[in-house]
């Protein structure tokens, strides 16, 4: 069996409003606009997955309402701010064999680092930017048989590169 996992980092927040607790902040226009070229993005490339798991950020769960993918989403507090340790351990939990995860930076990044066998040679992979999203395949039966630097990534992609 081959499992899948994308994890995206959420799109770009807003600074404006700075009485706003972190957890607080929602996306800006620009961000809005990547989290809607993610979703189209992920649709064409057939890549919906069976479930999100979503960290309970404002930023977050508005990334993930913007990408109109029709996949149940799972609010997850335990991501907020997440280890990559954290992550894996709320992925041992679930039984899909299809995840995407909206988190935040550095977590993000660095378990997109530590799973991948080969990191892409995208220059922007290294420091995750808003919206960068990378999807990687397993080859494993459950979550708890995913090793580090066992995944092929199949795709790395920020908004950038959709919004034109």
């Amino acid at each position: 069996m081959t499992l899948r996992l994308t994890l995206m980092r959420h799109a770009k927040s807003a600074w404006d409003d700075l009485s706003l607790e972190d957890h607080d902040r929602i996306l800006n226009k620009r961000g809005r606009e990547s989290a809607d070229a993610l979703g189209a993005w992920l649709k064409n490339e057939g890549l919906v997955p069976q479930r999100a798991l979503v960290s309970t950020a404002k930023r977050t769960l508005e990334t993930f309402r913007r990408l109109m993918i029709a996949a149940p989403m799972t609010p997850t507090g335990a991501l907020y701010h997440a280890s990559p340790d954290t992550m894996m351990e709320v992925l041992r939990s679930s039984d899909e064999t299809d995840l995407l995860v909206v988190g935040h930076n550095p977590g993000i990044g660095l378990l997109a680092l530590g799973l991948a066998q080969e990191a892409p040679s995208h220059p922007r992979f290294r420091d995750y930017p808003t919206g960068a999203t990378t999807v990687l395949e397993f080859p494993a039966d459950t979550w708890a048989g995913v090793m580090p630097q066992t995944g092929r990534v199949t795709h790395f992609v920020i908004p950038r590169e959709l919004d034109g």
